[in-house]
């Protein structure tokens, strides 16, 4: 009976018996869809950003990496060539306003232009109650984790511009949306990003540039050791999540280049959670 269902559903449906054909040619455009692009990806040396440098890489993008630390860059570099992609790499403070413009003016002398961005960088100097907090403390987040996400964009767009369009992707965070304890102002900037992604997508969709955003959830990285390597938080955590366990960089990178990619062409001022299906939205 349920051969004959099979037979029968593969006979008025044809389409469905090329799933394993037509699956392959989708696999196989996934890997040059982003052939000919240009990706600058902020604080891509490590974790989220360098996950995110090698999905694009690997879809064919020529990805611009960048760090703080000339020694961080040289060997994401490395890494990134010995796994055959086209990389360029600097330092860059982008709280500091030379850096940023000396990114993309690199970027575009030696790339030839900018169709993606991926603002990443984002620092946490405080660990305590917020009301503990310091205007120091709240300078230095909201100079790197907003300011320079937007400084940055404000530098790119010209050239995304020239380039008939193109995407550009702010990596929020899961405390976006539901603040975290001892993260209070941290988790304050990661808001303001998702008010910036939906400030911008109208105003650069008539630039043909979409705007978009990532909100992970606990991603196990060197920046969020503070979180998964307290048995305590980790257990208090896995009780919020439908996939007990925390996330991995790359399942965050692929999501990214999903954003910059032909396949997401009709999304704009979204924001994606990628939580492992912990409840986030305001």
């Amino acid at each position: 009976m349920l051969r004959c269902l099979v037979s029968r559903c593969l006979l008025t449906n044809p389409v469905a018996g090329q799933t394993r054909k037509m699956s392959g040619v989708s696999l196989a455009g996934s890997q040059s869809s982003l052939a000919g692009k240009v990706a600058i990806v902020t604080a891509s040396t490590d974790g989220i950003g360098l996950a995110a440098a090698q999905a694009l890489g690997q879809r064919g993008a020529h990805v611009v990496v960048s760090s703080r630390r000339q020694s961080n860059v040289d060997k994401a570099v490395a890494l990134l060539q010995s796994e055959k992609i086209q990389v360029t790499g600097t330092t860059c403070n982008v709280g500091n306003s030379e850096d940023r413009a000396r990114l993309v003016n690199m970027t575009v002398e030696q790339c030839g232009g900018v169709d993606i961005f991926v603002s990443n960088a984002a620092v946490n100097p405080f660990f305590g109650n917020i009301m503990d907090s310091t205007e120091a403390v709240w300078d230095k987040i909201l100079d790197v984790n907003v300011k320079s996400a937007f400084l940055m964009t404000q530098l790119v767009v010209p050239h995304l511009e020239k380039r008939g369009g193109g995407s550009v992707v702010f990596v929020s965070s899961v405390a976006g949306y539901q603040p975290m304890q001892a993260l209070g102002p941290y988790s304050v900037s990661k808001t303001a990003l998702l008010g910036l992604t939906r400030a911008l997508a109208p105003e650069l969709a008539q630039c043909h540039i979409r705007v978009n955003c990532v909100a992970p959830g606990v991603i196990k990285t060197t920046f969020s050791q503070a979180l998964w390597q307290d048995e305590d938080i980790v257990d208090e955590f896995k009780k919020q999540l439908s996939i007990k366990r925390f996330g991995k960089p790359e399942e965050i990178g692929g999501v990214i280049a999903f954003l910059c990619s032909k396949d997401a062409s009709y999304i704009t001022g979204e924001t994606i959670t990628v939580t492992g299906g912990m409840s986030c939205r305001l």
